[in-house]
């Protein structure tokens, strides 16, 4: 059945923010008196809710040092933040689906503040028609996000694909019953992404979009 909904997660999918926060997440355990992660456990945390993210980046860590680091990583990536940019090929194909008739949501674990940050800075704001955060939803790989955007949209989950770069997004949309689509441009390597089981996986979004533009109906209740 064509996709209605396609659903983007943010950082690493759209955003070329992964180095960023990895190194966010290891200044801030080291300022909260923590070891810091090796990169590789810094990337896979990246996609869940900030505080999920850090307590398993730091186990064993006391709720005071998961406050301190939640407080050390907002102050760096502030600092850091303006650093980011999206991915070369991610206006472009945003700005083509915005021309079919379907919807474009965002899933993140960001925070509301920090995904309307994202969008006043990127302009792609205007384009999304809904979002759903990690301060308002349960954290990936929960499938909330998903269902409320299904409500949201009336589609049914053979109508929607989930497109991230984690397996925290490929194990929530299988979570929600929905298409999974996998992208190597963020925090988890190829082998990763794979063992999770994705539908697709593209090296990045120009790659997917020839896939994607086949997939999505053709005009409003093509496939009703």
């Amino acid at each position: 059945m064509p996709f209605k909904l396609v659903v983007f997660d943010w950082d690493g999918t759209l955003m070329d923010s992964t180095g960023t926060i990895s190194r966010c997440i290891r200044k801030a355990s080291t300022e909260a008196g923590l070891p810091a992660p090796g990169p590789s456990i810094a990337s896979y945390v990246i996609g869940l809710g900030l505080s999920d993210a850090l307590r398993h980046a730091a186990p064993g860590a006391t709720p005071e040092q998961i406050q301190r680091l939640v407080e050390r990583y907002r102050h760096y990536y502030r600092i850091w933040g303006d650093e980011l940019v999206l991915f070369d090929d991610a206006m472009q194909s945003i700005n083509e689906l915005a021309t079919r008739p379907i919807n474009l949501a965002v899933a993140t674990g960001k925070s509301r503040l920090g995904l309307n940050q994202a969008f006043d800075q990127t302009g792609l704001g205007k384009i999304f028609q809904s979002s759903r955060c990690a301060d308002e939803c349960n954290s990936k790989p929960h499938p909330q996000m998903l269902f409320e955007l299904m409500e949201e949209f009336s589609v049914k989950p053979e109508e929607t694909v989930m497109i991230g770069d984690t397996t925290h997004d490929i194990k929530m949309a299988h979570a929600a019953g929905v298409s999974a689509v996998g992208l190597t441009t963020g925090a988890h390597p190829i082998a990763t992404l794979q063992g999770s089981e994705p539908h697709h996986i593209f090296p990045s979004l120009q790659a997917m979009m020839p896939w994607l533009l086949t997939n999505l109906i053709s005009e409003p209740g093509a496939s009703e």
